[in-house]
């Protein structure tokens, strides 16, 4: 009987604000259990969480504090817009 490998759960959070940064920054991430963490308090903060392991993948090599890279720019654009879109209609209800 072969065991089948499971993806080990990654995680990662960016922070972004117009006003003060000049691009997105990596405020947490983690592989399992601080993953599974990062997700939870997400989940508890109403914040919307977003599953593109691709872009897992190209973040979770960043360093806290660090901004995005431009070529992240247009995939983590379309994230926050999508974002913003789910608080303006929470706005409207």
């Amino acid at each position: 009987m072969a065991l089948q490998d499971k993806k080990r759960e990654q995680a990662v959070a960016v922070k972004y604000d117009n006003q003060k940064m000049n691009a997105p920054t990596v405020i947490a991430k983690g592989e399992g259990f601080i993953a599974k963490k990062i997700i939870e308090r997400a989940v508890e903060a109403d914040v919307p969480i977003v599953e593109d392991a691709a872009l897992v993948s190209a973040l979770i090599s960043l360093e806290l504090g660090e901004e995005i890279p431009a070529e992240l720019y247009e995939v983590v654009a379309r994230v926050l817009a999508w974002v913003y879109k789910l608080d303006k209609e929470a706005g409207q209800k």
